[in-house]
């Protein structure tokens, strides 16, 4: 199985509800995207993904969420109260998967400090 990838940073805010300080108040994380989009074979010009493509869709992410509430971005999107990175993962997944190609798989890890993250996978048909 072949693979190309990309990461990129955002600073947004959110809160987690019934949650104690500081996730049950409004604060922000440093999330960090990696993306990574695999396929059995490679294109016609042997290629997994256009890398352009997918900097350019993560980009245009980055720009959207940079510094924005994704209370009021993600959570009605997804119809969920709190938006946990699990949550974000795979809004973020949809977001990219409306500029991919179909027959390769997406995986979306979002990682809200150094180490802690959550993550979905699914193909795109």
């Amino acid at each position: 199985m072949f693979e190309t990838g990309t990461s990129a940073t955002v600073r947004s805010f959110h809160v987690m509800p019934g949650m104690p300080p500081p996730e049950g108040e409004y604060h922000s994380h440093d999330y960090r995207f990696d993306i990574v989009v695999t396929r059995d074979e490679l294109d016609e010009r042997g290629m997994v993904v256009d890398l352009d493509v997918l900097d350019d869709a993560l980009t245009g992410l980055v720009d959207r969420l940079s510094d924005a509430d994704l209370d009021a971005i993600v959570a009605p999107d997804l119809g969920v109260e709190a938006v946990t990175v699990e949550a974000f993962a795979l809004w973020v997944h949809g977001q990219l998967a409306k500029v991919l190609p179909g027959g390769v798989v997406l995986s979306v890890r979002v990682f809200e400090n150094a180490v802690a993250f959550g993550g979905y996978r699914a193909p795109l048909a």
